[in-house]
């Protein structure tokens, strides 16, 4: 039987491994009600962490108060507060304990574009509102209180539809944006190929060091 577009994703959807569930969630559609409206997204761009096993992960060093969420039920929300100004949104996946997730980068804003626009005041197009996993979180509403949800629950404000996957011709993969060290290389960001609402790639530039400074200046990104 063909996939109902407007069917919320169960829990075996997340219960995969993040590699296959990255790509998967390219056409998905989330929707977001509060009490000023609904917004709904079609996501253009994800990226996979792979948890301890991934130093690109926030998890890579263990469980900490931060990632608390990551090592929990695969179908919850993490969402992460970066530098000091911004929230990012992942979904965990896997098994419980092993703590990947898919952190959402880009999207397309089907419905709740005024609400967006609301939101996003300094975009200059609509497929500029959710160009990027800030502008993501902040067009469709999501902040901290978010982080731990149940994706997959009752009565939550979030939700993620299975929509319509695009075409896996179109489906492209490459370095994740902004990741240092070991985890660079790491063909686990996903995008549709063409779709304006992708964000630039931007690989990782090391921050320059005061003079006479030593260590490693090296930072995780993503989830």
């Amino acid at each position: 039987m063909p996939e109902q577009t407007d069917q919320p994703l169960g829990r075996a959807f997340f219960d995969r491994h993040v590699a296959e569930v990255a790509p998967d969630l390219l056409g998905r559609v989330l929707v977001c009600t509060l009490p000023e409206g609904t917004v709904t997204l079609r996501l253009t761009e994800v990226e996979a962490y792979n948890g301890r096993d991934d130093p690109g992960s926030h998890a890579y060093r263990g469980r900490t108060p931060r990632n608390e969420v990551m090592f929990g039920p695969p179908g919850h929300v993490y969402v992460y507060f970066t530098y000091g100004m911004h929230f990012c949104m992942n979904l965990v996946t896997g098994r419980e304990g092993h703590s990947s997730a898919v952190l959402l980068r880009a999207g397309e804003v089907l419905d709740g574009v005024d609400l967006a626009r609301q939101r996003r005041t300094t975009a200059r197009k609509d497929h500029e509102l959710a160009q990027g996993p800030a502008r993501l979180t902040m067009a469709i509403g999501v902040d901290r209180a978010f982080n731990g949800a149940d994706a997959c629950g009752d009565g939550i404000p979030f939700r993620v539809l299975a929509g319509t996957p695009p075409d896996p011709a179109l489906i492209r993969t490459g370095p994740r944006t902004g990741v240092s060290g070991a985890g660079a290389t790491t063909s686990w960001r996903f995008w549709i190929d063409g779709d304006p609402s992708v964000s630039p790639y931007r690989a990782h530039v090391p921050k320059r060091k005061p003079s006479g400074a030593s260590g490693n200046a090296a930072t995780h990104a993503g989830s």
